[in-house]
C-alpha cells in the first residue's frame, strides 16, 4: 500500500509539473534568448566591442568551436548587454545550410518537448536535434519563413536580468502573418499585445503611408511583426532586433565613437524614438527610446 501511495505521489507530481509546462510554454526568460549575428572573422573583435560600447555589458571568453552538426569552425562569443544578449559568430569555414538564416537562439527547459509543441503549432523543423559542445539544438522554421534556433544547456545558465526587453522583428505578407501568429502564439503561450492595422508608414521608411503592425509578448520576450507588401526601402526588413534604450542621443553618441554607422537619424512615431544603425561587420539594428 505504501509503494501504490509512493507511486501515486510521483504521478500526481509529474502530472502537475507537464500541466505547469503546458500553461506556460518552454521559455525561460528574455535575457537567454539571444540574437544571432554572423560577421566575417576579420570583423568579429571590432563588432563585439562596438556592442559593449554602445550598449554597456560582459562578454564570455572567445574561442573556436564546432556548433553544427556537420563539419564545420566558428569564432564564437557571447555578449550580455543590458539591453538583450547576442550570440556572434565568425565562421572560418563554410557555413553549412541553413545556419545563418535563424534570427534568433531560444533557450527552452525541455528540447524534447518543445520540438514537439513546436511541430504542433505549425513549425517545421530544417535541422533535427543536434548535440553542441554544451547541450543540444535544433533550427525552426515557422510559417512565413521565420527561421529561430532552440536550444538548451546541459548546466542551465545563469544570466543577469534585462534592464530593458528588446523586439524581435520579423516582417511578414498579409498571405502568411495569420498563420504565423497562431502557430506562435500557440508555440510561445504567449499573449497579442496590439493589432494595428494603419501604423505609421515612417516605422518601415514609407511616410505618409501606413502598415498593419501587431505586438508579441511571451516568455521569450518581445516580438513585433510587420505586415508589408514587401516594398521597403533599405534598410527596412534588414533589422532582426529593435532594442529598447533610455537614452536614444547618448546611446547613438556612443556608438558613433564605436565605428557604428547611422543609417535612419532618429524620428518620431508612436510611442517612440527611433533610428536604425549598422554595426562594423554588417549588422543592422533598430534602436528606440520610449517617448
Amino acid at each position: 500500500m505504501r509503494q501504490l501511495s509512493c507511486a501515486l505521489a510521483a504521478f500526481v507530481l509529474a502530472f502537475a509539473a507537464a500541466t505547469a509546462q503546458a500553461e506556460t510554454g518552454f521559455g525561460v526568460g528574455p535575457q537567454y534568448d539571444t540574437a544571432h549575428v554572423y560577421v566575417a572573422p576579420e570583423d568579429f573583435d571590432r563588432f563585439v566591442a562596438s556592442l559593449v560600447a554602445t550598449f554597456g555589458g560582459t562578454t564570455s571568453r572567445q574561442g573556436v568551436f564546432s556548433v553544427t552538426p556537420t563539419p564545420s569552425s566558428t569564432m564564437s562569443q557571447l555578449v550580455l548587454t543590458p539591453a538583450g544578449s547576442v550570440s556572434v559568430f565568425g565562421f572560418k569555414t563554410p557555413v553549412p545550410w541553413p545556419f545563418g538564416a535563424e534570427r534568433t537562439g531560444y533557450l527552452v527547459k525541455d528540447i524534447d518537448a518543445a520540438v514537439a509543441a513546436a511541430r504542433r503549432a505549425g513549425a517545421d523543423v530544417l535541422v533535427q536535434t543536434f548535440p553542441d559542445p554544451i547541450g543540444r539544438d535544433v533550427v525552426i522554421q515557422w510559417p512565413g519563413g521565420v527561421d529561430m534556433q532552440l536550444y538548451w544547456h546541459t548546466t542551465a545558465p545563469a544570466y543577469p536580468a534585462l534592464a530593458t526587453v528588446p523586439e524581435n522583428r520579423v516582417y511578414l505578407s498579409p498571405d502568411r502573418v495569420g498563420a504565423f501568429v497562431k502557430s506562435f502564439l500557440a508555440f510561445s503561450h504567449g499573449k497579442l499585445m496590439s493589432d494595428e492595422p494603419h501604423a505609421p508608414g515612417i516605422e518601415i521608411g514609407r511616410p505618409g503611408e501606413s502598415f498593419r503592425r501587431l505586438r508579441i509578448e511571451s516568455a521569450f520576450g518581445k516580438l513585433a511583426v510587420q505586415v508589408t507588401d514587401g516594398h521597403l526601402p533599405y534598410p527596412y526588413g534588414r533589422e532582426t532586433t529593435g532594442y529598447d534604450v533610455a537614452d536614444l542621443a547618448a546611446t547613438l553618441d556612443k556608438a558613433r565613437g564605436a565605428g557604428v554607422v547611422v543609417l535612419v537619424e532618429p524620428f518620431a512615431t508612436e510611442g517612440r524614438e527611433s533610428a536604425m544603425v549598422q554595426f562594423p561587420g554588417g549588422y543592422v539594428a533598430e534602436i528606440h527610446q520610449p517617448r
